[in-house]
């Protein structure tokens, strides 16, 4: 049937080719027919029971194998369908390419299999007459080092992604899909998912059937050295820390660490009033071997920290907030969903337009939470404002590109690194957003002198169908009307404004509403320090324009800064700081002597094999952005950090 169509379309094409000719009478090329599309997903149940089982055994190859028995109805043409968009990622980002030795049979003979030439993602086969069952293997080869991606496998821990570990029939949307998933872990080892087991053989545990979207949503860490934490003791709907990490003496926490995280849970509990799923599992690794990763799922978060989260407490403050981060995923992202990013199945395409609430609301939520647990201090969560409204105060390229459009960005960019990311912007519907709905909070704080506030936004829209975790879409329309049943405003004129503005400067009214403005002094704040040490990195933004890695090569520069003046990209190395070998003490010492003076600081570069003498005229020593105190007035800000009772 795919034959005879394109063969249709050619010769229609061919025929009307003969009217488009040069002046000697040659036919102008003509655009050669597409293939016939992937059957649409249809919201009908798939007939049959798919059975995965995966072996995740092979840790010194860092790969994982699979076998997968596709029941079938009838003989004939059949689509099969790698996921490609990949939720959370908000981008066609699922590892096709890490897609190996596909084989596919049907009574007891090979099937051949025929990749779309359009679509990438679809397998084309055609089912022999008789056959009732597909049995697929292949296997799904891991990076073994960071340079190729991210590594999902080590010796001590695994990251099992179902998405990367099943296909499945076109045609039919993931919910109406049933898939019984086991797995095969290393002989001792334990697992953490929001999956639950049905039965256990040896080393290979069967969990119940659920549908092909649940299991795609349900990661699972299986770990060497593992603990489970309870966070909620007693309750009806049970919330799991399921730690894995390198060693065994990671996973050492204190009962008042424990207790932190106890209060993470209640105090979400009092800010949404309640909770869409029947369970969760945080999963967190604590490894500096495993990939690092943020991912939120409506059961369950995929985690990474440093292996000393726990037993170098205070020396690892700064990334705290991701658990709260993902933990209010569960409400803001995928329960309620922008209703143009849910899609019936992963090959559908996302459209982003409203990360701005489903990232930007979370990214809120989630140094509120934080500080509001006890995982921050309240001045760590100003210090770590501050840096975020000192970015985007300073992000030059608003001038030309609204925030609104970086909300393509994990289809434009798919999260690479970038050259010039203060000019290009990246996924600033993150953090500026962040801004704009500190900035809708403050305003509600203060238009209600105090009755009102943005957690009543988020109990109101976030905390409906308390237990239900099907997804609830909305539209930007959606969010309005929310927004002026907790306090009248033009909320649309509000939110588009800051959207789809150019500055100058960043939306930082909150700031000011919340009693704080925006300052910068030549001292570092703890959580700036604590970051530059995290990363082996010295910052030196608001001065230089410029961020430098241990070896002291440039990993960032301000688009128009100082040193872009200077001729500086990222990439190049620093080798010398007037006249003297670079170390980072040096360099900061040299800006604070050319403070005040006509001297330019002088640096001799080397980028690839080129050396060269730069002057950078910079004469205002080191700046540190800081929140600062302004007025008499309400420190809403204050307000918004403090636990609820």
């Amino acid at each position: 049937m795919k034959s005879l169509l394109a063969a249709v379309s050619f010769l229609a094409l061919s025929a009307g080719a003969s009217l488009a000719q040069t002046a000697d009478g040659q036919a102008l090329p003509q655009p050669y027919p597409m293939p016939a599309a992937t059957p649409e997903p249809q919201d009908k149940p798939y007939p049959g029971l798919i059975r995965l089982s995966v072996d995740a055994t092979d840790l010194d190859h860092r790969m994982y194998s699979v076998h997968e028995s596709i029941p079938v109805q009838a003989s004939g043409p059949m689509t099969l369908l790698y996921p490609r968009w990949r939720p959370g990622n908000h981008g066609p980002s699922n590892p096709l390419a890490e897609l190996g030795g596909l084989i596919i049979r049907a009574n007891g003979q090979r099937v051949e299999w025929v990749r779309d030439t359009v679509d990438v993602n679809a397998f084309h086969i055609d089912v022999p007459a008789g056959a009732k069952t597909l049995e697929l293997d292949f296997q799904w080869l891991t990076p073994v080092q960071s340079s190729v991606g991210r590594i999902d496998m080590t010796g001590e821990i695994v990251d099992v992604q179902w998405n990367a570990l099943a296909l499945y029939p076109a045609g039919y949307f993931a919910r109406d899909i049933q898939v019984e998933p086991s797995l095969r872990l290393p002989e001792g080892w334990s697992y953490g998912s929001a999956l639950r087991a049905a039965h256990s053989d040896g080393a290979v545990v069967t969990f119940q059937t659920v549908d092909f979207d649940t299991l795609v949503d349900s990661p699972l860490y299986g770990g060497k050295y593992m603990r489970k934490i309870d966070l909620d003791p007693g309750a009806a709907v049970p919330v799991t820390l399921n730690l894995v990490a390198d060693k065994p003496e990671s996973l050492e926490a204190t009962p008042e660490q424990i207790a932190i995280h106890r209060h993470l849970v209640q105090q979400a509990y009092k800010l949404y009033g309640s909770h869409h799923y029947d369970h969760y599992d945080f999963l967190l690794a604590l490894s500096d071997r495993l990939g690092g990763i943020g991912l939120e799922h409506n059961r369950s978060s995929e985690n990474a920290a440093a292996p000393g989260y726990f037993t170098d407490w205070k020396g690892t403050f700064t990334g705290r907030d991701l658990l709260a981060h993902e933990y209010t995923h569960s409400w803001d992202g995928k329960f309620r969903r922008p209703a143009d990013l849910w899609t019936p199945n992963f090959n559908v395409p996302m459209r982003d337009s409203l990360l701005w609430v489903y990232e930007g609301q979370t990214q809120y939520w989630g140094y509120v939470l934080a500080a509001r647990s006890g995982l921050w201090t309240k001045q760590q969560a100003l210090d770590a404002i501050a840096q975020t409204a000192a970015t985007y105060d300073n992000r030059i390229g608003r001038v030309w590109r609204a925030m609104q459009d970086t909300t393509n960005d994990p289809i434009i960019a798919s999260r690479r690194p970038q050259s010039w990311r203060s000019w290009q912007r990246s996924e600033d519907y993150y953090s500026e957003g962040q801004l704009i709905w500190l900035d809708a909070d403050t305003l509600i704080r203060e238009e209600s002198k105090g009755k009102k506030s943005l957690d009543d936004f988020a109990r109101t829209f976030f905390g409906v169908h308390d237990g239900a975790w099907t997804p609830a879409p909305y539209t930007f329309d959606d969010v309005v009307k929310a927004l002026n049943a907790v306090w009248p405003h033009d909320w649309a004129t509000f939110l588009r404004t800051r959207l789809d503005g150019h500055g100058p400067g960043a939306p930082l009214d909150g700031l000011k509403r919340g009693g704080y403005r925006l300052v910068y002094t030549d001292t570092p704040t703890e959580f700036w320090k604590s970051n530059e040490t995290r990363r082996h990195t010295l910052d030196l933004t608001y001065s230089l324009g410029m961020a430098l890695n241990r070896e002291g090569v440039t990993t960032e520069v301000q688009w128009d800064g100082p040193a872009f003046k200077a001729g500086l990209t990222t990439g190049a190395q620093i080798m010398a700081v007037n006249g003297v070998t670079y170390d980072m003490d040096g360099l900061k010492a040299a800006i604070k002597a050319a403070k005040g003076t006509n001297e330019p600081i002088e640096l001799i570069v080397k980028n690839g094999d080129r050396f060269k003498v730069v002057r950078v005229e910079w004469r205002e020593g080191l700046r540190y952005p800081h929140l600062e105190r302004e007025g008499s007035g309400a420190a809403r800000l204050d307000d918004i950090l403090t636990p609820r009772k």
